[in-house]
């Protein structure tokens, strides 16, 4: 069978983040750097011009998800839609009680990493989220989700304690300890939702893959986090949020609220910190409960408002994290997954929240 180039596009293809091609064709839905040469192949394809880079990762999300639970097909693809349009391609799903596995016949929508259904403590978490269970129950629960899910599982490690009136650890040492290892024992790698302090070294030592938040990293747990390899997805533009939680929360739980804005108040110092370290940090921006789909581009800037230089914070959102997902990027052969835009986003972050193209399996999506 003949090959058949369905676009050409030109400009500057970046590769890596100092790798940068002059162009690239798609044949077939997939990436090729040679020119094709049969006779029988389209001699003139469309062509898109502009700085050309992998499709962006949001790497914490939730499609079929909003504040109040499982939503219906039409709102999940609504979500995913928007996702795609803002140049998210690849999502890491972390945590949604609905079953999407529909979108992964769908041509035209974004690629999803699932990590199942929350797991949480009874009681302590957002309700019709996760399963609530006691953690005599932890070990098999993950296991279940583990084989649900795409190589990930995902834990409630703290929340709101209502009668200590703060966050407190939702676990303790023995059930962490019991469910890492059966979740690696699925081959399936190991997150948890963490706000406060108290809970992350035991789930380091446990073995955890990933933390969510992380906003409680200390002095004392990110040379932890450094020395285990444990990466961390901020979600700084769900941070944000805190202040005004913790107004809402206020009159009824005064140590919650006063820790939220502590929390929030150093969140770019944390952050800069851990990077420092050597931490691998990642974009997510917790879309899906009660925050918008779509800003994964604002994510980015916030690492680089937090202190990390900006070609890192992008790298957060695509080569870097790509590789920490196991998906290609822009190599030989790949999925033809990409965005287009009108200037360098290693120069200038800003450009990434206005795609001049999205590609998609190949095809142009918007």
């Amino acid at each position: 069978m003949s090959e058949r180039a369905s676009l050409h596009i030109k400009g500057r293809v970046l590769v890596g983040p100092e790798e940068v091609r002059d162009e690239l064709w798609v044949v077939d839905g997939r990436v090729t750097y040679q020119p094709p040469r049969s006779p029988a192949v389209h001699a003139d394809p469309p062509t898109l011009q502009g700085w050309v880079l992998p499709g962006l990762v949001d790497a914490h999300c939730h499609v079929g998800l909003d504040a109040h639970g499982p939503v219906d097909a039409g709102t999940s693809e609504k979500q995913a839609l928007t996702d795609r349009d803002a140049g998210a391609l690849l999502l890491r799903d972390a945590g949604s009680p609905s079953d999407t596995r529909w979108i992964d016949d769908r041509d035209d929508l974004p690629r999803i990493i699932r990590a199942g259904r929350h797991i949480a403590r009874t009681r302590r978490y957002i309700r019709n989220y996760a399963h609530e269970i006691e953690p005599g129950d932890l070990a098999a629960y993950v296991r279940r989700e583990a084989r649900r899910g795409d190589g990930w599982v995902k834990l409630v490690g703290d929340w709101i304690d209502r009668a200590e009136g703060d966050l407190s650890p939702c676990w303790p040492r023995w059930a962490i300890e019991e469910a890492i290892t059966a979740a690696h024992e699925e081959g399936a790698r190991v997150t948890a939702h963490c706000f406060a302090e108290n809970s992350l070294r035991d789930l380091v030592e446990a073995g955890i893959d990933c933390i969510e938040h992380a906003t409680g990293l200390t002095e004392e747990t990110i040379p932890l986090f450094a020395e285990r390899g444990v990466a961390i997805v901020p979600t700084l533009v769900n941070i944000a949020t805190f202040p005004t939680l913790a107004a809402g929360g206020e009159k009824k739980y005064p140590r919650w609220a006063a820790h939220m804005r502590d929390l929030h108040a150093r969140r770019y110092d944390t952050v800069r910190a851990a990077w420092e370290a050597g931490i691998p940090v990642f974009t997510g921006t917790d879309a899906g409960g009660s925050l918008a789909h779509g800003l994964v581009g604002q994510e980015v800037a916030e690492l680089a408002a937090a202190g990390i230089p900006a070609r890192d914070a992008l790298s957060a959102a695509v080569w870097h994290a790509r590789d920490w997902l196991g998906r290609p990027g822009l190599t030989e052969g790949a999925p033809a997954d990409l965005v287009v835009y009108a200037a360098d986003p290693r120069d200038d972050l800003r450009v990434l929240t206005a795609p001049r193209h999205v590609v998609l399996r190949g095809q142009v999506v918007r």
